[in-house]
């Protein structure tokens, strides 16, 4: 008989449009408004939109001409991220009140888990419904949260009911739900793994389901076995309160499109001082540089490798990246330039998930 692991209760809470809403908040005339977080110039990117840009396309990420076209009247503001970063500790401030088992992710979202809390309430709906209320009423924003088992239905949940809603996912619905998931809504699967996916004939979690172990290992290499144990609900990671670093990165964002790789080299030393100070100043070092380059059609190429100690020296970061900008010959002109260091000496060896946790206790208030 397969062994059952206890079940967690854990929220995944996700701010509505953070940057936006901060900016909104901030100033109300721009509320209602289609407001883009970002620049708008030929060199400018949208950081942030909130949901009334949204509608006409305009999405993170998207340079801040091309949003300007799908949306003439989007208003754009700079970043401001000192008061992202206050608002962001004052929500935290409310998490802490429910537990100390808090994961951030970013300044806009985290994990609790709230199987043990400090209010000593059973119900991790409510308790997700409480917190969304005093988010609200304390700080003035939105969030939407997912309540199920693991981190990885919460996090899909959260995304259910955007803007200000939550989804909770309970223990005997988990396989139901994940089954009918649409496969571009499951976290870890980006727009070219789903494309990928969609030519394998996988469109939602039960096309993902007939798949064997050594079928998607063999089509998506590591990250096969996650999407294998994910579909069937298991996803063992727990919430972390001190999240181990998995890389260090900088990169930067030229004024003038880069045409030649001897362009490039002043502007990589730059980089590579950059990801060395922050190496130093967290105390750690790694062992696989990856070079990143955006090319002026706004493709990215990564190129990678692998050394067989730990570094964290300006001068090995520099003389690697150079080795990858001139392993291949470059497709275009460059318009970013990033250097990233992982495999980092905090990492540790993670075990892979047993198939023995599959099954679940049914009984178990959320």
């Amino acid at each position: 008989m397969a062994e059952a692991l206890p079940l967690r209760k854990i929220i995944h809470v996700d701010m509505d449009a953070f940057y936006a809403s901060v900016e909104q908040m901030d100033n109300p005339e721009l509320r209602g408004k289609p407001l883009a977080v970002g620049g708008s110039g030929t060199r400018g990117v949208v950081a942030a939109a909130n949901y009334e840009a949204r509608k006409y396309g305009v999405r993170s990420a998207m340079s801040g001409v091309m949003a300007k076209r799908n949306c003439p009247h989007l208003i754009f503001v700079p970043p401001r991220f000192d008061r992202y970063k206050e608002i962001s500790s004052q929500v935290r401030k409310i998490f802490y009140e429910y537990t100390d088992l808090v994961e951030p992710l970013s300044l806009d979202e985290a994990y609790l888990d709230v199987t043990e809390n400090k209010k000593g309430n059973p119900s991790a709906s409510l308790i997700a419904e409480e917190i969304r209320a005093r988010i609200l009423n304390d700080v003035g924003l939105t969030a939407s949260a997912g309540i199920s088992i693991n981190k990885f239905i919460a996090k899909v949940a959260s995304d259910y009911n955007k803007p200000n809603g939550q989804k909770t996912v309970n223990p005997e619905e988990v396989l139901d739900f994940l089954e009918t998931l649409d496969i571009r809504k499951f976290y870890g699967i980006g727009k070219v793994t789903a494309e990928k996916m969609y030519q394998k004939g996988i469109f939602t979690g039960t096309d993902l389901k007939t798949k064997s172990l050594e079928f998607l290992h063999s089509h998506f290499g590591k990250s096969g076995r996650y999407y294998y144990y994910v579909v069937r609900g298991i996803h063992n990671s727990e919430v972390k309160p001190n999240r181990t670093r998995k890389s260090l990165a900088a990169e930067r964002t030229f004024s003038t499109n880069l045409s030649s790789e001897i362009f490039m080299l002043e502007k990589l030393e730059h980089i590579a001082e950059e990801v060395s100070k922050r190496l130093k100043a967290n105390k750690v070092a790694g062992k696989t540089i990856t070079l990143k380059i955006k090319y002026s059609d706004f493709s990215l190429h990564t190129r990678s490798k692998t050394l067989p100690y730990f570094i964290s020296d300006k001068h090995l970061l520099l003389e690697t990246a150079k080795e990858l900008l001139y392993q291949e010959k470059l497709d275009n002109s460059v318009r970013l330039l990033g250097i990233s260091l992982s495999n980092l000496n905090t990492e540790k060896t993670k075990k892979e998930p047993e198939s023995k946790t599959v099954s679940v206790q049914l009984k178990f208030g959320f």
